[in-house]
């Protein structure tokens, strides 16, 4: 299972879009001191995210939400199309739903 996901940093007001097959991991070195961009802080939360079945559709759906280079539709993805987000750990365990 992989995913597709929107991180959003107050301390910035930016957004973030990615993929991973691991949320919970992939979060926790966002929040890490890093070179990459979202190095520059450590409060960064998932505001969005979607299931995806294969890592090819996961990084085609993250390529679309960034050729669209548009706040204004990412926040109207991350507000009026919120999903319930599924967070799980390593063994895949449900950890919450946000």
């Amino acid at each position: 299972m992989f995913f597709t996901y929107i991180l959003y940093s107050t301390n910035l007001d930016k957004y973030y879009i990615g993929s991973t097959s691991d949320l919970v991991d992939r979060l926790k070195k966002h929040n890490t001191n890093h070179k990459g961009f979202t190095g520059r802080t450590p409060d960064w939360t998932i505001v969005w995210t979607e299931e995806h079945p294969t890592k090819g559709t996961a990084g085609k759906r993250e390529h679309q939400i960034k050729a669209w280079k548009s706040r204004k539709m990412i926040e109207n993805l991350s507000n009026n199309l919120a999903q319930r987000i599924p967070i799980y750990n390593r063994e895949r365990s449900l950890v919450r739903t946000r």
